[in-house]
């Protein structure tokens, strides 16, 4: 009999990780995180990650596991969550997880099997030099002519995963794009996935003041203490969050404008989010409306009882 989990996804600022606490208070249970970048230590404020006032006692995994230089594979992520889920059901408890990282959600709930065979260095060599001789964009015309569909879900400028996509296409001679979604894939648990959106206007709005809270809070002086001891080149410092005020730092780039491209970015991330969701996974989703949200909580909970047979 397959175990049962509970998930929450959605995008950036929805309103993920009150609902996770607001639902493991009311079952008595645990939350895991599925934010990929939530796993590193020290990288508290750009992330999100939920405070220890913010959980009123409700205990969270997979977060503050590794420092920011090492690396850590979905694999890995995988193999660790599904242990949590094996502890937190041990103690008769049925896990909530939560987070916006859709292909670390994906892994964890269908049986996914991922290559840990180390990367072509030479192949990846010979890309980054022809990124260097001709330019990102000849790069991504050559992924466009290989696997147009992937080429569609990846920014010109984010060389590194044009350079990965690439390496997919030339090493196996499977497109990325056609490595199969969640409906292709057994389901390994009983899940009951609650997708949060609500109106673009207001999750911009919300997503414009959780930034300028995050500011208020301590960011800059967060992505400074981390761009001085590990510099803007691990992967890490890539993430939405770093990578925009990294340009402040460097003298290119003032403080609105840095925030502004936060901001920019983190929206765009949001749609990007919800589009991933809505095509590849079988979410109930639900509007949270500020006004009524006690309501639409009660409604989820109700839910989720009937759906899983919870008593």
């Amino acid at each position: 009999m397959k175990e049962d989990v509970i998930v929450i996804v959605g995008p950036t600022a929805v309103g993920k990780t009150a609902l996770g606490i607001h639902l493991a208070k009311q079952l008595n249970t645990d939350v895991i995180s599925c934010d990929s970048m939530q796993i590193y230590k020290g990288m508290d404020i750009g992330t999100g990650k939920v405070t220890e006032e913010e959980a009123e006692g409700v205990k969270h995994w997979m977060i503050d596991l590794i420092e920011p230089s090492q690396s850590y594979s979905v694999a890995q992520f995988q193999s660790a969550v599904r242990q949590a889920i094996k502890h937190i059901h041990a103690k008769g408890k049925i896990p909530i997880l939560v987070g916006g990282s859709g292909l670390y959600v994906q892994a964890i709930l269908y049986d996914y099997h991922f290559n840990e065979t180390k990367r072509n260095e030479q192949l990846t060599r010979q890309l980054e030099e022809k990124a260097e001789e001709k330019g990102k964009e000849a790069l991504y015309d050559e992924l466009k002519e290989v696997d147009p569909e992937q080429a569609d879900k990846i920014h010109p400028n984010n060389l590194r995963r044009v350079i990965r996509a690439l390496e997919s296409y030339y090493e196996t001679g499977v497109k990325m794009s056609e490595r199969g979604g969640a409906d292709e894939k057994e389901a390994l648990y009983n899940h009951f996935i609650i997708g949060l959106h609500m109106e673009r206007k207001a999750l911009y709005e919300q997503i414009n003041a959780r930034v300028d809270g995050m500011v208020n809070q301590g960011l800059l002086e967060e992505v400074n203490r981390l761009y001085h001891m590990y510099g803007k080149d691990l992967q890490a410092m890539r993430g939405i969050g770093y990578k925009e005020l990294i340009p402040y730092l460097e003298g290119d780039l003032s403080l609105e404008a840095a925030i502004n491209d936060l901001k920019q970015n983190s929206r765009r991330f949001a749609k990007r989010q919800y589009t991933w969701f809505k095509n590849k996974m079988p979410v109930h989703w639900y509007e949270l409306n500020q006004d009524n949200m006690q309501s639409i909580y009660d409604h989820i909970y109700q839910d989720l009882l009937t759906s899983l047979h919870i008593k």
